[in-house]
């Protein structure tokens, strides 16, 4: 992991991540933080990192919610959880081809670029392999906090495992703080 490049952001997966996952959620009101994550991330912000949030959102594609209802969910999140520093969001399908859509690492590259950061200095958090395949094609730390759809598969393959979003916080911190001077 790392080595001596400095962590300069780290990166969430929005569903089942951050906030509970209600499938193609088109309702502000049906966002729930995951249990920790309003203090997980504010670990993340007091350490002076960047933080992110990087969505897969098919259910545009596929006409289950509009653009403009992903928006406001989004925008619930950031009420709740934020503010956060990039937003990017995928509405394509897996049948579509784009570069975006985890877990290929389109998402992850512009939040990086919008940062002003290369990739090697962000971490991506999420709980399925496609959000560690995108991070690995990105070229950024990952790691995967399972939940109950995550396929053991997916666990097995990944590099980094936390029992939670607290847990993977305090992972990445852990390295970030041992290659830099850590506040006090």
């Amino acid at each position: 992991m790392g080595g001596t490049v400095t962590l300069k952001a780290v990166l969430f997966d929005r569903d089942g991540t951050l906030v509970v996952d209600v499938p193609y959620n088109g309702d502000p009101q049906l966002v729930r933080p995951m249990d920790g994550a309003r203090e997980a991330l504010q670990k993340v912000r007091r350490a002076g990192l960047a933080t992110g949030v990087v969505t897969n959102q098919s259910g545009v594609a596929r006409g289950l919610l509009s653009v403009e209802q992903m928006h406001s969910v989004n925008q619930r999140v950031d009420e709740l959880l934020g503010p956060f520093d990039v937003w990017e969001f995928c509405p394509h399908g897996p049948e579509d081809g784009c570069a975006c859509r985890k877990p290929e690492p389109g998402m992850i590259l512009e939040a990086c670029n919008s940062l002003g950061i290369s990739p090697e200095e962000a971490a991506f958090v999420g709980d399925i392999g496609a959000d560690m395949e995108a991070a690995a094609a990105a070229g950024a730390r990952a790691v995967l906090v399972p939940t109950e759809i995550t396929r053991r598969e997916e666990i097995e393959a990944a590099g980094s495992v936390a029992e939670d979003l607290g847990h993977a916080v305090e992972l990445l911190l852990a390295g970030a703080l041992d290659e830099q001077d850590a506040p006090v």
